[in-house]
């Protein structure tokens, strides 16, 4: 059984501002108008006794030893990870109901939402997600609807542009380097390889032909899409790499690629000096991760225990380092020197930093613009017209 969630006026701008992560007027447009249709999945109410075991599929870095295995000692709930490589391979594997919590990105949340593969979550059985938890990462229309929880923050990261210093000797303020046909760097960009990275093209259409009308890079009718398809096929020819977090360090450390995305993170492991980054005055995407629970964990007590656990200071921050992202928890910030200096460095608690950034969301039929004229494009849209783009 589905219903419609319908958003109140004044939660859908703030939602929808959230979704966005641009302090833009799409918060205002998407105001009133966005329905969604969600499955009907009841929150658990309390919490009972631990079960044996917990079952977690996760990026790389998020499950470690270091505070898995003290969360066992801690609540007898044995961790078993499996780490996925890609968000579609997260969303394939949440579908076999195999296992309880997933650290999903904004590019795989809405889809778990939508296709009832996650649950609602209550908040107040996770004592942890407090007013600590910084504000740019609560309430963010791809985890939360109509009020309903349904992720609890871990992360969150620029998509920046990197370059080598070396060859990139200006230091650039514009994604046109990589977009313009008559960059002086084509044959040595680096772009991403994603369906999702078509919300990259469409933020340098937002500035560079705002004739096209979008207001959100996850918000594409057919005609915007289309814009952005061809932008993506023009890059194509001036393409060194389209990396995957596996690839993307060698190609610009051997010199494949001086100029492109990247994650900060990617760029920081280069261990080079050379090779620096700049969020350009377009902005750009970016990715913000959280737990969700499946909505039929058949250990949802322990799935529970390990999002409080995560979300402390210590414990998120802990993960937040070794992973390379701006911590979800503000107050690990503050707990050492060490700490101080990676929320810096990740900007952590800077909220205009972030606004400039339009976290990674599933594109759905409904225009999360708040359009209502038209239909919008959806991921699978998405996903055949990359196929387009890299023949």
């Amino acid at each position: 059984m589905k219903k419609i969630l319908a958003v109140p006026a004044a939660a859908a701008a703030a939602l929808a501002l959230a979704l966005t992560g641009c302090a833009s007027e799409a918060g205002t447009e998407a105001a009133g108008g966005l329905q969604i249709d969600v499955p009907e999945i009841p929150m658990m109410d309390k919490l009972g006794d631990n079960e044996k075991e917990v079952n977690i599929l996760a990026w790389s870095g998020f499950v470690e030893p270091a505070w898995a295995d003290t969360f066992t000692q801690e609540t007898g709930c044995t961790v078993n990870r499996k780490v996925f490589a890609t968000s579609d391979e997260a969303v394939q594997l949440m579908r076999t109901g195999e296992y309880d919590l997933v650290s999903a990105s904004g590019d795989a949340s809405l889809r778990l939402i939508v296709d009832g593969n996650v649950q609602p979550l209550n908040t107040e059985l996770i004592p942890n997600f407090s007013d600590d938890i910084v504000p740019g990462m609560k309430g963010q229309l791809y985890d939360t609807l109509n009020g309903n929880v349904y992720g609890i923050p871990i992360g969150r990261g620029a998509n920046i542009l990197e370059y080598n210093s070396d060859v990139v000797t200006e230091t650039p303020d514009s994604w046109n380097i990589v977009w313009e046909k008559d960059s002086p760097y084509a044959g040595k960009i680096a772009a991403y390889d994603s369906p999702i990275y078509i919300a990259e093209a469409a933020v340098y259409l937002m500035s560079s032909q705002p004739d096209l009308g979008i207001k959100n890079p996850y918000a594409l009718d057919e005609k915007q899409l289309k814009a952005a398809t061809d932008l993506l096929k023009q890059q194509n020819a001036m393409v060194s790499e389209y990396w995957s977090p596996a690839t993307n360090i060698s190609s610009f450390t051997g010199g494949n690629s001086v100029v492109g995305t990247s994650w900060e993170v990617l760029r920081k492991a280069t261990a080079d000096e050379k090779f620096k980054s700049v969020l350009p005055k377009e902005g750009s995407t970016g990715w913000s991760d959280a737990w969700m629970l499946a909505a039929d964990a058949k250990n949802p007590n322990c799935g529970y225990a390990w999002m409080d656990y995560t979300s402390s200071p210590e414990v998120n921050g802990a993960i937040a380092m070794n992973f390379g992202m701006a911590p979800a928890n503000g107050a690990f910030c503050d707990t050492s020197a060490d700490a101080k200096a990676h929320c810096d460095y990740y900007n952590a608690t800077d909220e205009e930093y972030f606004k400039k950034v339009w976290f990674w969301t599933t594109p759905i039929d409904q225009c999360l613009d708040g359009r209502t004229d038209v239909k919008c494009t959806n991921y699978q849209d998405w996903t055949n017209a990359w196929a387009t783009v890299k023949g």
